[in-house]
């Protein structure tokens, strides 16, 4: 791209696939290099910086400072979307892709959250000689990906064939993002709807490659190894044919994969998908388990957007946030399990669950349901 930043186009269709036309690969805007010197107001030039990871203290937790973020794209009118095609016979627009037409493209995010700055090194330092105040770069890395060139279109609605090159697209950027070095965790996620906070309603996902293990991994591996030194078994498998023995909250199985409400669900709608077989990460699924997953994953779509009814009797295309938990690089990876964890914030019909204070201070989750409504309800829409 203009500024250095890296674009990948993922091919299904003719005539890119065989190789007898190849996307645009210019990029025409006048954008200055993301790591060249910045000049301040007072005209001196200095080099680029990054954003900063400080460590909470209290909890130990990294938390990113961004505040670049700040100024990033917000809901941009239908004819300044970043993430649609370029306008044919258009000599410049500030999208994000060149290309007139494209089927699936990730490309590095304009206002990372995580990035590795060139010659800055990935060192832990003191805060005013503070030794309760460590900070360090945040030098991960934070992708794009677009799932369909139409702004009207969700992942939901794509075709099988587009829904499995999204699934490739994952396991190249899985596969490549864990090589980088410093990186801990890899994390594909889509966020979608305004009730999440969607910025950008055009369809598309992040990756996120941390080079700090997120606490919930933290939290999960913590179970598996006393899980593990207890039994001698993957505690992800055991929750999974714990959950087929019982049987009430499994609401869609295929060949090689399940798709469950969790036992202790937090979320007025929550589900896992799962791999039948023990599997660390998207790279790791054989090509059979790929394309079984393609359509699991669209009818998984298909039944939430069913899950709730408005005034009308009309379904309400559901607001989520759709996660895939993979193993980290190194640490813990031989008792990780992959999984893919959807959840909403809607509770009922034009209402949304807002976190308590307990909730929000202490982290102590208060379910509005039952995991075994949520599954009857996804079970009843499969009819």
């Amino acid at each position: 791209m203009a500024d250095g930043r890296d674009l990948i186009y993922f091919d299904d269709s003719e005539p890119y696939v065989s190789g007898g036309a190849t996307r645009r690969l210019d990029d025409p805007r006048p954008l200055p290099d993301r790591f060249a010197p910045v000049v301040g107001e007072d005209g001196v030039a200095r080099p680029v910086t990054g954003p900063e990871l400080r460590r909470d203290p209290l909890t130990g937790e990294w938390i990113p400072m961004a505040a670049h973020r700040m100024n990033r794209t917000f809901l941009p009118a239908a004819d300044s979307n970043p993430l649609a095609p370029a306008r044919p016979g258009a000599a410049y627009q500030d999208g994000e892709i060149p290309a007139e037409d494209y089927d699936v493209v990730v490309f590095e995010n304009r206002f990372p959250s995580l990035m590795a700055v060139p010659g800055v090194p990935d060192e832990v330092t003191l805060r005013d000689g503070e030794e309760l105040w460590p900070v360090r770069p945040a030098s991960g890395r934070t992708e794009v990906i677009c799932f369909s060139p139409d702004p009207s279109a969700s992942l939901a609605s794509v075709s099988p064939t587009r829904m499995r090159t999204i699934i490739e697209a994952w396991v190249d950027r899985t596969t490549h993002l864990n090589a980088l070095p410093g990186i801990e965790q890899v994390f594909a996620f889509e966020n979608r709807g305004k009730e999440i906070g969607v910025t950008l309603h055009h369809p598309h996902g992040q990756i996120y490659a941390f080079p700090y293990l997120p606490p919930r991994t933290q939290a999960v591996l913590a179970q598996a190894r006393a899980h593990h030194a207890s039994t001698g078994r993957l505690l992800g498998a055991d929750v999974l044919a714990a959950e087929l023995r019982s049987g009430e909250r499994v609401v869609l199985e295929s060949e090689h994969w399940v798709a469950y409400v969790p036992f202790a669900a937090k979320w007025p709608v929550e589900v896992h998908l799962v791999p039948r077989r023990d599997v660390p990460d998207l790279p790791a699924l054989t090509d059979a388990e790929r394309a079984d997953l393609a359509p699991v994953y669209l009818e998984l779509l298909r039944r939430l957007d069913l899950f709730f009814v408005g005034a009308d009797g009309q379904p309400l295309t559901l607001p989520y946030i759709a996660g895939w938990h993979q193993a980290p690089v190194r640490e813990g990876r031989e008792l990780s399990r992959l999984s893919l964890q959807v959840f909403s914030v809607l509770r009922a019909p034009g209402k949304l669950k807002y976190l308590a204070g307990v909730e929000s201070g202490l982290g102590a989750w208060i379910s509005d349901t039952t995991p075994e409504r949520i599954a009857a309800r996804l079970q009843e829409v499969a009819r």
